[in-house]
């Protein structure tokens, strides 16, 4: 199975639950697109949710970390929410979830964007 993305918002968040794998080839080319759309829409509150991902690359790596590198360099962020199995093993190897916010509940993830002080790390 590829990659699906669905977009949906939670007040002044954007969320994007993704399903499957996220390798490279059109999958990352989706993922990336996606990204820049709303980064370049402004969108400022970017969560990623990874609960449905079952494979991630170091394409997708690039492209999430380049889109938190982005995001951040104007005063905005992006989290990530509910990495598991393979995914979070990969994350954990890169030490990415000691630079980017992540969080295992979606309650946590939302509060999180609205203290100034979880973005400061």
């Amino acid at each position: 199975m590829g990659l699906q993305i669905a977009i949906r918002r939670a007040g002044d968040v954007t969320i994007l639950d993704l399903q499957g794998r996220a390798t490279i080839g059109p999958t990352n080319d989706s993922l990336s697109a996606n990204l820049r759309k709303l980064i370049d829409a402004g969108e400022s509150k970017i969560l990623l949710n990874l609960a449905g991902a079952t494979q991630i690359d170091s394409s997708s790596i690039s492209t999430i970390v380049r889109a938190f590198v982005s995001l951040r360099n104007r005063g905005a962020s992006l989290r990530l929410l509910s990495a598991r199995g393979n995914v979070k093993l990969v994350l954990e190897m890169l030490r990415l979830l000691n630079v980017i916010p992540n969080f295992d509940d979606e309650a946590t993830a939302l509060i999180s964007f609205e203290s100034r002080k979880a973005s400061s790390h």
